[in-house]
């Protein structure tokens, strides 16, 4: 096989692939895991504990508001990534050549919050277990200082 039959091959399987992965954000975009659809299913306080309230349904209702708050971001970060792949694969079959500004700028618009996600992830992580061992939590670039 001459390189160049290599890559017309290269090329077809992209295009296969981008067909795949298109398929997927459509499906992803009008299934119940959407980001716009778990953001509908939001729960009240008063859904936990009616009108007389006891004490569990606050506490109750702020595990249900933090695992309703992850599985959103779940979702609109996996969408994310489906349409920066979407763009990727894009630009792959043409050597980046044949993406336009837009396409660019919003690739790199997922990335940066895409970014942005896996910090703020990680700060909750780290806070998290510092409030195991009894510590304090990590500070974050804003909250340290420098002296010189």
């Amino acid at each position: 096989m001459l390189p160049a039959e290599g890559f017309k091959v290269g090329l077809e399987a992209l295009g296969t692939f981008k067909k795949r992965v298109d398929a997927v954000l459509s499906t992803f975009e009008g299934s119940p895991g959407s980001p716009q659809k778990i953001a509908a299913h939001a729960l009240s306080e008063v859904s936990f504990s009616g009108s007389g309230g006891f004490a569990e349904a606050k506490g109750l209702h702020s595990q249900y508001e933090r695992v309703h708050e992850r599985l959103t971001a779940l979702s609109k970060n996996l969408g994310l990534q489906i349409e920066a792949m979407q763009i990727a694969v894009m630009g792959a079959g043409g050597n980046f050549s044949n993406i336009d500004e837009e396409e660019r700028r919003r690739f790199w618009e997922i990335k940066t919050e895409i970014g942005r996600q896996h910090y703020e992830a990680k700060r909750e992580r780290e806070a998290a277990e510092a409030a195991k061992q009894g510590a304090s939590a990590p500070k974050s670039n804003d909250e340290r200082t420098v002296t010189y």
